[in-house]
This record gives structure tokens, C-alpha cells and sequence, in this order.
């Protein structure tokens, strides 16, 4: 009947089912297969939704000298990593655990790895940006980090189960109290991980790919308590589900005003960004809301 709607729950059970199909599709193909389909079906099918729209206007505001046949490129094989990153999400453990995540200066990661105290990092949504952090991992580090939480609880549980073997210290859901968890996680010694490359009302406003974007001053909140640097973190995909990661480490200023310290440390981190995506566009997320 029209306008017929299912209760929630039985909802959240067939949206469940769908997504436990599609894992056992995937992982009855293998991770080679499984990538190179899903990034097909995304390629052919995201350009019919109307986030491909926003993903055109983006990229056609933040680099200008494109042509449009150029833009639509990038948006398409924009979705298709996007459609290799949620099949290779049911392999994050063998992908880890394969060596497929190398990295181009290694010597700045043990930098930060050797840093006393307290420690910071962040990624961009880059390529497959689960395993921005495996290398970290690959070193007994305790992480900590945050995700979102899904609307549906029967698949948030399998994503989280699925992601949180990289983070050792925990994976907690965002809410109000994490600020303050993670500010004493660092002043304890710890290490956190954080995506920081979405809009942030809540931050300050940053040059990103040519207009102010709203950024987390989060990481550079965290780094002044640790009294640390900021590891930056850039993925990238390359052919054979492989990923080539690129690090930056940003040390903090001590001007004595907190405020302009924290709002130089955001700028810096969303510039290291800026420069990676301009490079290599099609890696990164076109299609959310950066700049408003």
C-alpha cells in the first residue's frame, strides 16, 4: 500500500539481514573481487543520487580549472574508492594483518611513536581511512579514537565490531563526556585517533581547498593538554588494494595564547589536507557538507 511504512524494529532487522548479505556476498568473492565490484556498482549507481550533485558543485568551487568533464571524472572514481572502502570493511583484519598499508616517511611516525607522554594523530577521509591507523597499531600502541554511532543498533554493533580491533584503548561513540575522557587519556600517556576532516560548527573557520571551512579544533585542543605534536596522516590508494600513507608532524606552538595556538595548529593540520587532496582529488570524500 502507499505511504505504508514498517515499524522500526522489524526496519533495523531487514536493513541487518541486507548488511549481513553483503558481507557474506564479499567475503565469497575475496577482498581482490569483492573491492573491484563494489567500486563498480558505486561508479555506476552514487551518480544517479543527488550527493553526486553536491560533489560536482565542490569540486567545481575548490578547483576551479577543471572542465566539467574533468570534475565528473574525479567525482566518479571518488565513488568508486567509496565503494571499494565499504567492501573492504568487512576485511579490515586481513588487509591489517597483510602488510597492505605502506608508508612513504616512516621515519616521522617513529617520531611521534617515540614521543614521550601523551600523543595525538589525526586522517583525512582518504582512500580507505579505517587503516590510517593500522601502522600505529602494528606497533602495540593503545589507541583511542571516536565514531558515530549508526542510526540502526543492529549494524552499528557489526561495524564497531569490525573496526575496533584497531583501537586498542577503545572505540567510544560520540557524546558530551568524550572530550573529557580523552583529555585525561592523554594526560595520562595515552594516544588518541581522529578524523578531522569534516565541518565543525563548534570549531574555528580555516582555509580548506580555497574557502573558510569550519574545522575541529579537537586534535589541537588535545595536543596543548599533551603538550605534543600532531601526527597528520594521508592515505593513499593504490592499484591491488594496497595504500600509501604519508605523514606530517605538526609541533605546537607556545605563544602563551592558547586560542591562537589551537586556531594555528587547526589550520595547519587542514592545510596538510588541502595539499594532499588538490594532488590527488579522486581520494578524497566530495560528497558531505564541508563548507556549510
Amino acid at each position: 500500500m502507499p505511504g505504508l511504512s514498517l515499524p522500526r524494529s522489524v526496519r533495523h532487522l531487514l536493513e541487518h539481514g541486507l548488511f549481513r548479505i553483503a558481507g557474506a556476498t564479499f567475503r565469497g568473492l575475496g577482498l581482490q573481487r569483492a573491492s573491484a565490484v563494489s567500486g563498480l556498482l558505486w561508479r555506476v549507481g552514487a551518480p544517479l543520487l543527488k550527493r553526486h550533485g553536491r560533489a560536482l558543485g565542490h569540486l567545481a568551487a575548490s578547483l576551479p580549472d577543471t572542465t566539467a568533464a574533468e570534475r565528473e571524472a574525479i567525482a566518479r572514481a571518488m565513488w568508486e574508492n567509496l565503494g571499494r572502502t565499504f567492501a573492504e570493511a568487512f576485511f579490515l583484519r586481513e588487509i591489517a594483518a597483510e602488510g597492505r598499508v605502506d608508508e612513504s616517511n616512516r621515519a616521522v611516525l617513529e617520531a611521534w611513536l617515540d614521543w614521550p607522554g601523551g600523543k595525538v594523530a589525526c586522517a583525512a577521509h582518504l582512500a580507505n581511512w579505517e587503516l590510517a591507523v593500522a601502522p600505529a597499531q602494528a606497533e602495540r600502541v593503545d589507541l583511542w579514537s571516536i565514531y558515530q554511532t549508526l542510526k540502526n543498533p543492529r549494524v552499528d554493533a557489526d561495524v564497531h565490531a569490525m573496526r575496533a580491533f584497531l583501537y586498542r584503548g577503545g572505540l567510544v561513540a560520540k557524546g558530551p563526556g568524550v572530550p573529557r575522557q580523552f583529555l585525561k587519556v592523554v594526560r595520562d600517556g595515552g594516544a588518541v585517533a581522529l578524523l578531522s576532516d569534516l565541518r565543525d560548527y563548534t570549531g574555528v573557520a580555516v582555509p580548506f581547498l580555497g574557502r573558510p571551512a569550519p574545522s575541529t579544533t579537537f586534535p589541537a585542543l588535545l595536543a596543548v593538554a599533551a603538550g605534543a605534536p600532531v601526527l597528520v596522516c594521508c592515505m593513499r590508494r593504490l592499484p591491488g588494494v594496497r595504500f600509501l600513507q604519508t605523514y606530517t608532524l605538526i609541533a605546537m606552538p607556545d605563544t602563551g595564547d592558547r586560542a591562537a595556538d589551537v586556531a594555528q595548529v587547526t589550520a595547519e593540520i587542514q592545510a596538510v589536507f588541502d595539499g594532499f587532496v588538490r594532488r590527488w582529488p579522486e581520494q578524497w570524500m566530495w560528497a558531505h557538507r564541508r563548507w556549510g
